[in-house]
């Protein structure tokens, strides 16, 4: 629908002509619990908007995707919802000074995680309701005016079934047979409003700090109750609660803060002032490793600093949407690490967040930290690598350039100045540099205003004895030449350890940097460029450091230093640099030794894609079965019942190919093969089944069968990707028709028929579908919803044919199809670069 995508001149023109002073909202969901199939699809909405019009007689609009209006009147008048409401808007006319609009709409319920979400648990039957709107789908819940910087107060009254509970962002006021009626909210943003009902298992704590009380609230389905660690998830926000007052010196704003743990969820979270909502999966069903904790705190503790960045102060529109994603991923490890049990939070930043960043900032769509939004399928592609974790890392290296303290103190001015308003990237230099007393203009220029990765090399000369460096210069390359302030480390071999013994902390400029301070050092093993990981780069070695680290990467003792070097080898990697089957021989040879459970994790996922993507084809069949048999060695020699174990068998189950090593998988589900210490539990039993499914092992009975043993809605994904894994053409057939023709499945199942569908095992049944592709993706761009249209156009890219024909193939189509809409251009450029880069790497790999 045409009008359904904002634009950034369109928001402007609005927010100048009009102010909103409150929104009362009134949602009828008791059909979600209707006998027919025709009443579960709406419920009513019913929202009355009290505004201003900065020039009485202008003509504006309001936004709302709804199936149909059976009223609506502006300051008393009725209008023709015929005439005024196309499906997307509500065209206003002849506004007054002080305005009022009221509209009776039928709303849809969604099954794609857009809008209020339906979901029926296939365990009890039992019907789940939730709201998610970034960057705007609250027009699908209800009239507004949808543009992040026309903040407003909120009053919500929902009815809802008998049974249900309900809540909203502000606190419960009163409950009158079924009818909940909500506290007003402060003035927050269209997207960040939010309804869950349904009955839900919700467990209660308070914080305590002075004088303050805040009730907390935990929930999730009923069917995953006995999961739930609620005591884990209160512990979390208690020391993250601790820490952001502490720090930002400015009370939580929001009353209550209920956190809820949702199904079919598209995020991983979303900052919903008093009522963050989680994708249910952090609610572990199995044994989990430490890194899971790690990740559910950290994103707890984002979503919570969000509640000043982004909630309390908000972009005005989502160029800046870095003041608060970019904030929220460095505050969200900042605090955990500060603050909770998972103090080494700094060494899964820089091998997992920033591995995301370097990926987003090397693709042709890579865009500065300040994005140029130009609508919303802009801004909802843009909450990627580059808005959060290269926005993370450039904080990073400002804390760093700045100080911390300058850097906490501009934070708290920031939030007393623009409390409950909306703010652009000059606001919050002007603070900074006030605290700071630097001039941060050429600053924000070369890190926020421009795109682009530098790698920065050691270039090191030794006297005439060879053992003492004469000059170390570090040399920059890739975008403009930043100033980096880094750590450049040295390290030698002490008693079989590769320990640091030189360290100099520098700022790098230009093209090439002497570090004066290292000259007259002893010769080193290894230089660590960005040892310490302040600043934001890529970093290479020189030949006697690569070498080192071949022979002694395991020795490297300090975990984040380790990290550093398996990152750098990584994007060596990528970048065709080294060779894919060397990169795989490196971890082959230190994995077992890697102490970091999350690093070791990073390194497996790196491992598959080197053999799936950038590994030479003649390779493949020896470098397989050589990553499996060391697989399962390192599961074998594992401590039992440890987490390392429990990751190396699921590694193991991911590589397995040989018909011996699907046999164990097989005699491990059945119980007649065992790894002492190791508990095969039921998630752990759908990841061996996964493999089996995918080689032919496992067929729709035994598939049903498991799905039986384990009949609840994360059962049911789990079977659907099996399902679509299998190795038929009608299998693939028919999961194609599912996602591509057909508009049946959640959101959650799309996702789960993709994961399935392409095997590397089997390229051959896929390879059919990469003109298919190509003829769909448009069509299925137009049709259906923006989430879906991303799922599938990235998801069924035909990335597993890496040829060259495959790459004619999509350059033919973005050739042809120079109008389609800007945001599919984007999507299909990215694979593109991603397919390009397997081929440059499979031709390093090839030579080697």
């Amino acid at each position: 629908m045409p009008g359904e995508n904002l634009s950034r001149d369109e928001a402007r023109e609005r927010a100048a002509l009009l102010s909103v002073e409150g929104y009362d909202v009134a949602l009828d969901l008791r059909s979600a619990v209707a006998q027919s199939e025709a009443e579960q699809r709406t419920f009513r909405s019913v929202t009355t908007i009290r505004f201003r019009c900065a020039t009485p007689g202008a003509s504006s609009f309001a936004d709302l995707v709804a199936p149909s209006v059976t009223a609506l009147t502006l300051n008393g008048r009725a209008l023709d919802p015929a005439t005024v409401f196309d499906g997307t808007r509500i065209a206003l006319d002849g506004l007054a000074e002080e305005n009022v609009l009221v509209v009776d709409a039928q709303c849809a319920y969604s099954r794609t995680g857009e809008g209020m979400h339906r979901f029926v648990d296939p365990e009890d039957g039992e019907v789940y309701l939730y709201t998610q709107y970034e960057p705007a789908d609250a027009r699908r819940v209800f009239a507004n005016f949808e543009q992040p910087d026309l903040k407003a107060p909120y009053r919500f009254e929902v009815t809802a079934p008998e049974g249900w509970t309900v809540w909203s962002n502000g606190a419960e006021e009163s409950r009158e047979g079924g009818v909940w009626r909500f506290a007003e909210t402060r003035p927050i943003s269209t997207y960040i409003t939010c309804v869950v009902a349904g009955p839900y298992h919700h467990v209660t704590d308070t914080y305590r700090r002075g004088d303050l009380e805040i009730p907390l609230g935990a929930m999730c389905r009923k069917g995953l109750a006995r999961h739930f660690d609620a005591d884990d998830v209160f512990l979390d926000t208690k020391q993250g609660l601790d820490f952001f007052h502490e720090v930002f010196d400015y009370p939580y704003p929001f009353g209550k803060y209920d956190q809820v743990f949702v199904p079919e969820y598209n995020l991983g979270a979303m900052e919903n002032p008093g009522l963050v909502t989680f994708r249910e999966e952090f609610v572990y069903r199995g044994k989990v490793t430490r890194a899971a904790y790690e990740r559910r705190a950290n994103v707890i503790l984002h979503e919570m600093a969000h509640m000043w960045f982004g909630d309390l102060v908000t972009m005005k529109w989502w160029d800046d949407l870095w003041l608060k994603e970019s904030f929220a991923d460095f505050m969200g490890t900042f605090s955990m690490v500060e603050a909770t049990r998972f103090t080494n939070g700094w060494t899964t930043f820089a091998n997992n967040r920033k591995a995301w960043a370097y990926r987003a900032d090397q693709l042709p769509s890579t865009h500065p930290v300040t994005a140029d939004i130009r609508d919303l399928e802009d801004a909802k592609l843009n909450f990627d690598g580059i808005t959060y974790a290269k926005g993370a890392s450039v904080l990073k290296q400002l804390v760093a350039y700045a100080g911390r303290e300058a850097f906490l103190e501009g934070a708290r001015r920031y939030f007393k100045r623009h409390a409950y308003g909306n703010t652009t990237l000059g606001d919050l230099l002007a603070v900074l540099e006030e605290t700071s007393g630097r001039d941060l203009k050429a600053w924000s220029r070369s890190w926020l205003e421009t795109s682009g990765v530098n790698a920065l090399t050691p270039v090191v000369t030794y006297d005439a004895a060879g053992d003492r460096v004469a000059e170390l210069a570090v040399e920059q390359e890739g975008a403009e030449a930043r100033p980096h302030r880094a750590v450049v480390g040295l390290y030698r071999l002490e008693g079989g350890a590769l320990v640091r013994y030189a360290r100099a902390e520098t700022d790098i400029t230009g093209a090439r940097t002497v570090v004066a301070e290292l000259a007259g050092a002893e010769r080193p093993a290894l230089v660590l460029v960005n040892d310490e990981d302040l600043t934001y780069c890529k970093v290479r070695f020189d030949a006697d450091s690569l070498a080192t680290l071949r022979a002694h990467l395991g020795d490297v003792t300090d975990p984040l230093a380790r990290a550093l070097c398996w990152s750098a080898l990584w994007n060596m990697t990528r970048d065709a640099l080294l060779p894919a089957r060397d990169f795989v021989r490196i971890v082959l040879d230190f994995a077992g030794r890697e102490s970091d459970i999350g690093v070791l994790q990073m390194l497996h996922s790196w491992v598959l894609t080197s053999l799936v993507h950038y590994a030479a084809p003649e390779w493949r069949a020896t470098g397989g079965p050589l990553v499996a048999r060391t697989a399962l060695a390192e599961l074998r020699a594992a401590e039992p019942g440890s987490e390392h174990q429990l990751t190396w068998a699921r590694f193991f189950a991911a590589v397995a190919e040989s018909g011996e090593d699907l046999a164990l998988l097989e005699g491990l589900l059945a119980g007649t093969e065992s790894v002492p210490g190791l508990d095969v539990d039921q998630e752990l039993r759908w990841a061996l089944l996964a493999p089996l499914a995918a080689h032919g092992r496992a067929d729709e009975s035994v598939l049903d069968a498991e799905l039986a043993r384990d009949d609840t809605a994360s059962g049911k994904r789990h079977q659907v990707r099996c399902l679509a894994a299998r190795p038929s053409e009608a299998v693939k057939a028919q999961a194609w028709a599912d996602v591509v023709e057909s508009d049946r499945l959640s959101n959650a199942l799309v996702e789960a028929t993709i994961a399935g569908f392409a095997q590397p095992s089997r390229r051959d049944l896929t390879a059919p579908y990469a003109d298919r592709y190509f003829a769909a993706i448009e069509r299925v761009w137009a049709e259906r919803s923006i989430q879906i249209g991303m799922d599938v156009v990235r998801g069924l890219f035909p990335a597993l044919q890496d040829r060259a024909e495959t790459l004619e193939a999509t350059d033919a189509w973005l050739a042809a199809h120079e109008d389609a809409a800007p945001a599919l251009r984007r999507l299909v450029l990215e694979a593109r670069d991603d397919l390009a880069r397997a081929l440059r790497a499979q031709e390093c790999d090839a030579s080697a």
